[in-house]
Order: C-alpha cells, then sequence, then structure tokens
C-alpha cells in the first residue's frame, strides 16, 4: 500500500497524524494480508532531518510493520538519511529509472528489500529486457533482507505481467543454482 498523495506531496509529511491515522486504520483491515508501506515522496521534497525524523517517529508510533521509502531528491541519497531510515527501520525503494545512479540501490533498513521498476526508457510503458531483468533478479537474489519485494509499474502497455513472470522464472531458477551469475 502506498501513503495518500496527501501526506506525501502536499502535507509534505508535516501535521499529517489524522491523515495517517485514517490511512491506517483503512489498510489495517487487511491483517496479515498487508505487506510494506511505501512512502513515496515527491522529487522536490528535500531531505531535512528534523521533519524526516518527526515524520518517521510518528510513523513508528502508529505502525510496527514494513515500511519503504521512495526518496526522489537527490539530498535524500546520503549517509546521513540512509542512517536516519535505518534507525527508523526504515527502507529506502531501488529504483527504475533512476533519476540519480544512487536511486537504483537499496539503502535503509537492511532486512527489507523494495523494488520498484516503472519501465525504462519509456516510464510506465516500456517492457525490460532480458539483461534487465537478469540484473534486477541478481540485486533480489543477493539481497540478505529476509522480506522481499518487486514491484513492476510498467502497466501502460500491459507489459507488467509478463515481466513479473520472467522475474519469477529467474529467481526460482536462481533458487535451483541454475544460473550462474545470480
Amino acid at each position: 500500500m502506498k501513503l495518500p498523495r496527501a501526506i506525501t506531496h502536499e502535507r509534505r509529511l508535516a501535521d499529517s497524524e489524522d491523515l495517517l491515522a485514517a490511512f491506517l486504520g483503512q489498510v489495517g483491515e487487511l491483517g496479515e494480508k498487508l505487506g510494506p508501506i511505501l512512502t513515496q515522496l515527491p522529487p522536490s521534497l528535500a531531505f531535512e532531518p528534523a521533519s524526516a525524523q518527526a515524520f518517521l517517529r510518528m510513523l513508528r508510533r502508529r505502525f510496527a510493520g514494513p515500511v519503504a521509502c521512495e526518496p526522489r531528491h537527490a539530498s535524500w541519497f546520503t549517509a546521513e538519511a540512509d542512517r536516519l531510515l535505518r534507525d527508523h527501520g526504515v527502507a529506502r525503494v531501488a529504483a527504475d529509472p533512476a533519476r540519480i545512479p544512487e536511486a537504483a540501490r537499496p539503502g535503509g533498513a537492511a532486512d527489507l528489500l523494495y523494488v520498484r521498476l516503472h519501465g525504462a526508457p519509456r516510464i510506465y510503458f516500456s517492457p525490460y529486457p532480458a539483461a534487465e531483468i537478469d540484473h534486477w533478479a541478481a540485486l533480489i537474489a543477493r539481497s540478505p533482507a529476509t522480506d522481499r519485494w518487486c514491484i513492476l509499474d510498467n502497466t501502460g502497455l500491459g507489459h507488467a505481467a509478463a515481466d513479473a513472470l520472467e522475474m519469477r522464472a529467474r529467481l526460482e531458477e536462481s533458487e535451483r543454482g541454475g544460473i550462474a551469475d545470480l
């Protein structure tokens, strides 16, 4: 589940306790079926330690489950930001296409791996070639995370389902030891 834009984009994480409570109440109905909560930040939201920490503390007071953050401003890809995410048990998303090279690598809490593949070069529309599926499958297979997620968002022309099946096949083959370079 993705946090509502009202929290991330409109209120920019500030003064959002009421919206967070309502969201968590709704998704809480999923019970054990609820996976990680995604916090996708707007590209214009720079890392500001005090406000980020205040939001993460508030979130963690209300939700103990897995959380992934997809920052899109370059200031979030620093040791300080990574440490703050890790201290609050929040994984940083590995995304494609990556706005900056660091965005393609996971960060934050190491127990959760959350990969978001949007399609490239044409975001939301392009299918992934076999070499790219292999690359992401290798990252997932080698991750020490105990909880691993890969979301394919290249749904514009329906490529996500086929790419997901290809990714699953690569990961299953890797588990059997069938692909040496994975």
